[in-house]
């Protein structure tokens, strides 16, 4: 059996070193050393003056929402995980769609200004598969609009632009330390920002607003992560470059064997690096992507249609949009096995199933 993914995890040794001092301290939540530790060496990493780690990616968006006041509508991407959206409502905001660039399949910047009213207040774009969106424009069109821009960049760890970070864009940028993401905490999520003022803030918002022992500055949330989990995030990023080093070979690997086939790929920023945290492949048709997804699932091996349907057609809290271009590209697009383990024999085998199905 081949999975679409499976976590990476660092030799058990390593975790264990760390989980010595955790037993040691008997210090296990309410950002511990380790958990200040992994927040100073990502900074680090990036070259970044604040990042905040929080509880999970969904946390770090909903805190941003707040920390940010947004009000009346925020415009976003259908094309994204559930969790972009539903975070905007769940702070008590409207998200309005804006179609998909069908190169890309970020947020098309040349259709956001026709969506902005006297009732919009941010945009909220997803770095899909940690392709980054075209960020010089969009800080444009958020400056003269007076908009604020919050970027999910749950799959786009390690990503740079013009040799910068890709959190470094936007008023905050949040990441995604989930499981499957291919630098992970098993469960968690990072906040940036370069506002020393908002990122006081949101310190506090994710410690149910506590300003003090006894005093509170804010509505706050529990947004803390445990030491366990900030344990993995340390012992995990001594593996990072490894890690994207592996997952690069096995996706050229797959451009190589898949080459000459109706197929294409997201077109990449072309300033931006790419971190493979995906391999999502754009069918000529719906119809031979489920051929091919079909022939691979019979022999145990499984795909994911990423993002499938459109969240402006299926969530049942919103009112349905025709978002043309996402809706289509959605049908056509299907990740392939990419994690760490994956052997090239296995990329092989995968990529030997897809040809016979086109051919048949």
């Amino acid at each position: 059996m081949i999975p679409v993914t499976k976590p990476f995890l660092p030799p058990q040794e390593v975790y264990d070193s760390y989980l010595k001092g955790i037993w040691k301290r008997q210090w296990l939540t309410n950002m511990g050393p380790l958990a200040s530790e992994l927040e100073i060496r990502i900074r680090e990493r990036e070259n970044l003056k604040y990042a905040l780690f929080v509880t999970n990616g969904t946390i770090a968006l909903q805190i941003a929402i707040k920390a940010l006041g947004l009000k009346g509508e925020i415009i976003t991407t259908p094309f994204s995980f559930v969790a972009t959206t539903s975070s905007i409502v769940w702070e008590g905001c409207k998200p309005v769609f804006v179609d998909i660039d069908p190169d890309s399949l970020n947020i098309d910047p040349d259709k956001i200004e026709a969506a902005i009213n006297e009732n919009t207040t941010a945009i909220l774009a997803t770095h899909v598969y940690g392709n980054p969106c075209d960020v010089e424009r969009i800080e444009k069109i958020a400056q003269r609009h007076n908009l604020k821009v919050i970027y999910d960049g749950a799959h786009a760890f390690g990503v740079k632009i013009n040799g910068k970070s890709i959190f470094d864009y936007g008023d905050i940028s949040v990441c995604s330390l989930h499981a499957t993401k291919l630098y992970h905490s098993i469960e968690g999520g990072l906040i940036f920002t370069k506002d020393p003022k908002l990122v006081k803030k949101m310190e506090r918002m994710r410690n149910f607003g506590f300003d003090g022992p006894s005093n509170f500055s804010e509505l706050g949330i529990n947004g803390k992560n445990s030491e366990f989990h900030a344990a993995m995030g340390l012992a995990n990023l001594d593996f990072f470059d490894s890690i994207l080093e592996q997952r690069t070979m096995l996706s050229d690997r797959y451009r190589q064997k898949l080459k000459g086939l109706k197929i294409k790929y997201p077109k990449w920023h072309e300033n931006a690096s790419n971190n493979a945290s995906y391999f999502p492949v754009v069918f000529d048709s719906e119809e031979t992507m489920l051929k091919c997804a079909n022939q691979l699932k019979l022999r145990e091996i499984f795909t994911r249609r990423y993002f499938y349907p459109s969240l402006s057609s299926i969530l049942p809290y919103l009112e349905n949009s025709e978002m043309p271009i996402t809706e289509e590209t959605a049908k056509r697009v299907l990740c392939l096995p990419l994690y760490f383990d994956l052997a090239i024999e296995e990329v092989d085998l995968i990529c030997r199933i897809i040809l016979r199905a086109h051919e048949n």
